[in-house]
């Protein structure tokens, strides 16, 4: 009986340990507008990503080339015949956009990420390094912007596309990076306008 009753005990206390720790890091995410980590569901803002479309889009760039239109916050994959694939995306908050014509020079699935020192320095709670998987801000998918910093990234968080949210990346959803990266080659331009 004594034997039975350590044995509960001890799968109760692991029980409680599990429920309490395990859905408060699943919820977890790096919100840039605060700098700090919080919980998704107190910074959720809700609603639906904006869904990738094909598109009419006049262009001299080749068939295969991004074009990153950061105000309108959408991402265009110029396709064959006056077309692109239309995408909703996550753009740089106020001071940290860029813009200028690269190359994709890497291509990655499910990413680490390794923090800049700048961004370290203003978050110095963040990780060193996090190793690729769904709780990467990194998310499913990483396109590498020539030698910059910058990448166009997957995400886990929604409800930040179309919003001006992180510290530089481009990101999509990760359905839809998933699409973009089996859609672009490595070398293919990059321009990304204001």
């Amino acid at each position: 009986m004594n034997v039975f009753k350590v044995a509960l005990a001890a799968l109760v206390s692991i029980a409680l340990a599990v429920s309490t720790v395990a859905p408060t890091t699943a919820a977890v995410w790096y919100n840039p507008d605060t700098n700090k980590f919080e919980e998704r569901a107190a910074t959720a803002r809700g609603g639906s990503p904006i869904k990738k479309q094909v598109v009419d889009y006049q262009t001299n760039y080749k068939p295969g080339t991004i074009v990153v239109e950061t105000g309108e916050r959408r991402l265009y994959l110029v396709l064959e015949g006056g077309k692109a694939m239309k995408y909703g995306i996550g753009v740089g908050r106020d001071g940290f956009t860029f813009r200028g014509t690269h190359r994709i020079t890497r291509k990655a699935e499910w990413p680490s990420w390794t923090p800049p020192a700048a961004m370290r320095k203003r978050v110095p709670d963040l990780p060193a390094f996090m190793p690729g998987g769904p709780d990467n801000p990194m998310g499913a998918r990483a396109l590498y912007i020539g030698s910059t910093l910058y990448r166009v990234h997957g995400t886990s968080e929604p409800w930040s596309i179309g919003q001006a949210v992180s510290s530089g990346c481009i990101r999509l959803t990760n359905d839809d990076v998933i699409d973009l990266y089996d859609r672009v080659q490595v070398g293919a331009m990059i321009v990304v306008n204001h």
